[in-house]
């Protein structure tokens, strides 16, 4: 199976993201991530999503997205063209002689200390998915309150392939 990172100029107008997301339930998708916010242009958001799947099924994806009419431009987000990120934040259960070592680990990623209370610490950090996975095998052994992950966003590199000048 392959895996597709779409980025999705879309109008900002209720219900759009329950007709993307329900284009795919419908069809017996799945999403692995999907986020979605503003852009610099005023009335338009962008969807960027990953999801898998055989060739077929993916560009078939792709065609029924492009027949939402709120949907304005369609890209693949290419490794090799585009910048992909991800957030994570971290709660770990932390005493303070066990700080410093989580502050270590926290550095060598260049992660942020977000929060710090008496028996916790909150990290933040963004990366690609190798990254972040692997700043969380090295918390292996430590307690992790909670966790949230934002799911991938990006953009293409240089210029870019997105609509650009007027939008209707």
């Amino acid at each position: 199976m392959k895996k597709m990172v779409l980025s999705i100029l879309v109008q900002n107008t209720a219900g759009v993201l329950s007709r993307v997301s329900g284009l795919f339930a419908r069809r017996g998708y799945n999403i692995d991530s999907l986020t979605v916010s503003e852009t610099e242009s005023e009335g338009f958001s962008r969807m960027t999503i990953v999801c898998r799947g055989e060739d077929a099924v993916l560009e078939q994806i792709r065609k029924q997205l492009s027949k939402l009419v709120d949907v304005k431009d369609i890209i693949e987000l290419e490794p090799k063209t585009s910048v992909c990120r991800e957030l994570v934040l971290c709660k770990i259960a932390v005493e303070s002689e066990k700080r410093q070592q989580i502050l270590s680990i926290a550095e060598i990623f260049r992660a942020k200390v977000v929060d710090v209370t008496e028996n916790a610490m909150m990290i933040e950090l963004t990366g690609n998915k190798q990254k972040l996975d692997a700043f969380l095998d090295l918390l292996n052994g430590f307690e992790i309150m909670e966790l949230v992950r934002t799911g991938v966003t990006g953009l293409t590199r240089g210029y870019g392939d997105m609509l650009s000048g007027e939008l209707d």
